[in-house]
């Protein structure tokens, strides 16, 4: 028999405090979560992200193009985080090859697994977004 270590028995109590307090946690996955978080309309990007505050800078489109970049970079490990930059970059105007190479320049930097993965979860975003419209 094994013993259970600090970190362990930390988790499991917490586990069960957590069921005691909503027995629904217990199946609780925070997958899709993002879906509940509106896209933004490109007009309200463009005031936010864009060049509403100077009209030499970068626009929201290219901002968010360099949002996926850096989140690639990272590993691609905050998924719902890049189902959302996807997202917003559909609205925004940008092209499925816009998105693609984005991504795929990140694999000189980041590693092939962290842009493969990236780019899974971009396929996917956009064959939801795809069925969204049909």
């Amino acid at each position: 028999m094994s013993q259970k270590t600090a970190f362990e028995q930390m988790m499991a109590q917490a586990q069960e405090m957590a069921k005691s307090f909503a027995p629904a946690l217990e199946t609780f996955t925070p997958k899709g979560f993002e879906a509940m978080m509106p896209t933004m309309p490109k007009e309200m990007m463009e005031a936010v992200f864009g060049k509403g505050l100077g009209s030499n800078g970068l626009d929201a489109k290219t901002k968010l193009l360099l949002m996926l970049a850096g989140q690639t970079m990272q590993g691609a490990q905050a998924e719902a985080q890049l189902r959302l930059t996807v997202r917003h970059l559909i609205e925004a105007g940008a092209t499925e090859e816009e998105i693609a190479e984005s991504i795929g320049l990140m694999s000189m930097f980041a590693g092939i697994p962290a842009m493969t993965r990236a780019m899974d979860i971009a396929k996917g975003v956009m064959a939801d977004t795809k069925d969204d419209e049909t």
